[in-house]
């Protein structure tokens, strides 16, 4: 058997593995779509059929039983002040830490990557104390920074191997000509890190619209300031559970970092790549 037939089979395995790998990591999204346009009675007798009459009706009443313009615009603004943050913090404090690199900046480059290993639930508590000590418990913009500190260990990671490809020469050229630091920053730094600039709002964009445990924790008092999966939990009770409205509301509620995730993928690929093939 020649090579290049046994490195075809293997592509055929490979094919066949991941493509049964992402079978089963769609299958249960995709149960819950189908079933958000069934009425309560096809959930629960037959959950895994297709629905015999699909219907609208769910997403209607889930709309406008949870408010859904308003939770989409809290999940948006939270969302945004999250990603803006992390980027801006990040991308600036990795920039620094690699271009001033002593003994304090790694010792400093240690500290901020550090939380990446603590568990959110061993700080929770004390978080929401210092919350609301501080006034930034059951507030959108309160929450969307937040957010800063739980995403700039690992964007601060990420970013900081990305410079590394980067040439120091293009600093000592914009220096030469009279750029500041913060300009050489803003007008050259920051434009060649996009490719990875995308990745980390992408990553970021998928979990802190779909995250659960810190609004529980932080604004889940009001409509006015929870988030949509917030909101899609209410149709889950302890003693009686509307399957249908919960499906709706969940749908409702991924379906838009999906849609951001599938326009937008191609850039996860460019920044994970960029710093193999930069330099």
């Amino acid at each position: 058997m020649s090579l290049k037939i046994k490195r075809r089979i293997v592509m055929i395995l490979m094919l066949i593995f991941l493509s049964l790998f992402t079978i089963i990591y769609i299958y249960p999204v995709f149960l819950m779509f189908m079933n958000s346009f069934k009425p309560f009675g096809e959930v629960v007798s037959d959950p895994i059929a297709l629905p015999k009459k699909p219907t609208i009706e769910n997403f209607v009443y889930v709309a406008d039983k949870i408010h859904y313009l308003q939770l989409f615009l809290n999940n948006v603004l939270i969302t945004t002040i999250g990603i803006l943050g992390i980027v801006f913090f990040s991308s600036l404090a990795a920039y620094i830490l690699d271009r001033r690199e002593n003994n304090y900046t790694k010792l400093i480059y240690g500290i901020i990557i550090t939380p990446m290993l603590i568990p959110f639930q061993t700080i929770m508590i004390t978080l929401l104390k210092a919350m609301n000590i501080i006034h930034l418990d059951q507030s959108r913009v309160g929450l969307g920074i937040q957010y800063w500190g739980f995403g700039i260990p690992m964007a601060t990671f990420i970013f900081f191997n990305f410079m590394k490809t980067i040439p120091k020469e293009i600093d000592e050229s914009a220096e030469i000509d009279g750029a500041s630091t913060w300009k050489t920053y803003c007008a050259i730094i920051f434009p060649l890190i996009k490719p990875v600039c995308f990745t980390v709002i992408v990553l970021d964009v998928m979990w802190i619209w779909n995250d659960f445990l810190l609004p529980l924790l932080m604004v889940n008092s009001s409509t006015k300031t929870k988030t949509l999966v917030l909101a899609a939990y209410t149709f889950v009770g302890q003693m009686n559970t509307k399957w249908q409205y919960a499906m709706a509301s969940m749908t409702l509620t991924v379906l838009p970092s999906i849609l951001i995730f599938i326009l937008l993928q191609k850039y996860i690929v460019e920044g994970v790549v960029a710093g193999a093939v930069k330099g």
